[in-house]
């Protein structure tokens, strides 16, 4: 089981809506993410997305 309350100090967070989200600070809970794109050929920070992303 994931411990959802544990900072990651590497990965900085402010998405408090992820469940990954670290409940006492800005920080991601997990080892490690996967970030993405939605687009072709990105050129902007816009046009990337964090895909670890999971609704509480």
């Amino acid at each position: 089981m994931l411990n959802h309350e544990h900072a990651n100090k590497c990965i900085a967070c402010t998405v408090t809506q992820c469940s990954y989200h670290c409940g006492t600070e800005n920080y991601c809970s997990l080892d490690k993410i996967q970030v993405g794109t939605h687009e072709v050929n990105p050129t902007q920070k816009q046009c990337t997305d964090c895909q670890s992303f999971r609704l509480k």
